[in-house]
Formats: structure tokens, C-alpha cells, sequence
């Protein structure tokens, strides 16, 4: 796993990066993640002689790659967590599922709910305890044989709900042995926590906490997607 920092833009407010796979958004104390390389970075960069403030308004799961912002003061964090909280977050994620999809674009709708006492998420009925709607838009990009490239838009917040949603309708994306992949994806892991899989946080488009100018911030494949011949930037 690479811990190389990619800085894909800050400012006095908020600081974005990439994020690699197999790394976790925030940690404790001691553990890596990508939280702790950026508190590292801004206390080097600007002399910072104390302990650095960031917020973290939201996260990406460890098997996942792709943009996560900070706030690098209490006041763009609240606004931030807002914007986030109510929905006014565009997030983009692209993804290498198994399988041949109809029709190539769509709306995707499914009741949610964590399994208790797991870090895992299954599709329920509606009246169902614990139920939550999850509603996310997707398109194909590219057919690679018999896997498919999709883009992703999830109009709701749902834990692993990517995952989950593709993994219902039988297909899985690579490398996600927890819903059902048969398939490795990339370098290979001797611990399960290293695993990783084939879902990228491609761009977020969101206001500015400060000057509220919309902004969107993307990042590109990590190299080892170059194996599916998709355009990596």
C-alpha cells in the first residue's frame, strides 16, 4: 500500500486529497491513515508548532481510493458537515463490477439496514427494523469483456451502499469478497485488511465553506486500474 500524499487542493479552509485504497480516512492514535499523513503535511508545510486541527465531514471505506476533503478550521468544518448532512454533495465514484449491465443507465432503489453486530449491510422490505431507503443513479462507460465500468451516483448516504446495491443485482464489484466477488483486484494482500477493491471516489462538487464558489475536485485512477484500459485521469 502506498502512503505517497497527493494533495489535490487546499487553501486556509479545507484541504482535499487522495486517498489510497487499503487506507483508512481516520484512525486512532498511532494507526495510518490518510488523516494523519495530512495533519503531517500542514504541520511541515506551514511550521505548525502545536497538534493541527482538520475536520472530517466525511469518509471512504478502507478497500476504497479516491477524494476525501478536510476543513482546516471549526468554521469550515460546520459548514462543510452541513453540506454534506443535507444531501448538497455531489459525489461521483467509478467502479469495475462483474458482469454485463441492461439497460446501460438507470436508477437503482433498495432498502438498506445494517446487520447487527457486523460491518456489513443487507437489502430488507420496507417495513423491515433498522430499514433505510438508499436511491443511486449509475451509467455504464465501458464494457471490458465480461466486466463492466459504471459511474455511480448515490443520491443518499447509506454504509456501503455501492457495494451493496451492485452485489443485489449480481454484480459484485471486484475484490469485494464481503458481497460475494470470486474475483482478486489489485496488488495482492496477505492480511484481509489490505484487500482492496475495484470502487474509486472519483470527484465530489460542493460549495467553498468560505466564499461558497462552487468546486469539484477529482482524482484520478490509482495506476493499477490501468489493467481495464480506462482513461486513468
Amino acid at each position: 500500500m502506498s502512503t505517497d500524499l497527493h494533495i489535490l487542493f487546499e487553501d486556509n479552509h479545507c484541504i482535499a486529497a487522495a486517498k489510497p485504497a487499503a487506507l483508512l480516512t481516520q484512525g486512532p492514535p498511532g494507526v495510518p491513515s490518510l488523516e494523519a499523513l495530512v495533519k503531517a503535511y500542514v504541520k511541515e508545510k506551514h511550521q505548525k508548532p502545536g497538534n493541527v486541527y482538520l475536520g472530517v465531514p466525511h469518509r471512504l471505506d478502507r478497500p476504497v481510493s479516491g477524494v476525501v476533503l478536510f476543513a482546516r478550521n471549526s468554521k469550515s468544518a460546520q459548514r462543510l458537515a452541513e453540506q454534506f448532512r443535507e444531501r448538497k454533495v455531489s459525489k461521483t465514484y467509478w467502479g469495475v463490477v462483474d458482469g454485463t449491465l441492461e439497460p446501460s443507465e438507470g436508477l437503482w432503489e433498495d432498502w438498506l439496514r445494517k446487520i447487527e453486530n457486523e460491518a456489513r449491510v443487507e437489502r430488507t422490505e420496507p417495513n423491515a427494523d433498522g430499514a433505510k431507503l438508499a436511491v443511486m443513479r449509475y451509467r455504464l462507460l465501458q464494457r471490458l469483456g465480461d466486466r463492466t465500468l459504471l459511474e455511480f451516483q448515490p443520491l443518499t448516504g447509506r454504509m456501503h451502499q455501492i457495494r451493496v446495491q451492485s452485489a443485489v443485482r449480481g454484480h459484485p464489484l471486484l475484490g469485494d469478497e464481503l458481497y460475494g466477488s470470486t474475483r482478486p483486484f489489485g496488488p495482492p494482500a496477505e492480511l484481509p485488511r489490505d484487500r482492496i477493491i475495484a470502487l474509486h471516489g472519483r470527484s465530489l462538487t460542493l460549495l467553498h465553506p468560505l466564499s461558497y464558489e462552487p468546486m469539484t475536485l477529482t482524482a484520478s485512477l490509482p495506476a493499477f486500474w490501468a489493467e481495464f484500459d480506462v482513461p486513468m485521469e
